[in-house]
């Protein structure tokens, strides 16, 4: 069994970073649906801006909203503008196709990578 690459935002800009909250990160609920993550899931973060990298789970933002806030902790490490990937993986003895997601600068839905 391996864990392998499940699902995937690809350079979502970081909109709120806020430390007054229990943790995890928020994710415009569309988005979650797009790239196939779940609310709860527990997943890897890691910033393009700053290298940084860190694990947390998935609590859905309102859809449209285009939200990515860091919450708690996670906001000492990833700060508002910054640019991440966000990665959900799966335990596995068989291949896994990805469902990978590209979004623009405003977290805006643009394309599945294959």
């Amino acid at each position: 069994m391996r864990f392998l690459l499940r699902s995937k935002i690809h350079r979502a800009k970081v909109t709120e970073a806020n430390l007054d909250y229990i943790g995890s990160v928020t994710i415009d609920k569309n988005l979650i649906e797009k790239s196939g993550l779940m609310e709860g899931e527990r997943v890897l973060i890691t910033s393009v801006t700053s290298g940084a990298r860190l694990e947390t789970y998935v609590i859905a933002g309102e859809a449209g909203s285009r939200v990515i806030c860091m919450n708690g902790p996670t906001a000492h490490l990833i700060k508002a503008g910054e640019i991440v990937v966000i990665m959900g993986f799966e335990l596995s003895d068989k291949p896994i196709q990805p469902k990978i997601i590209l979004v623009d600068k405003n977290n805006n839905f643009t394309n599945f990578v294959k």
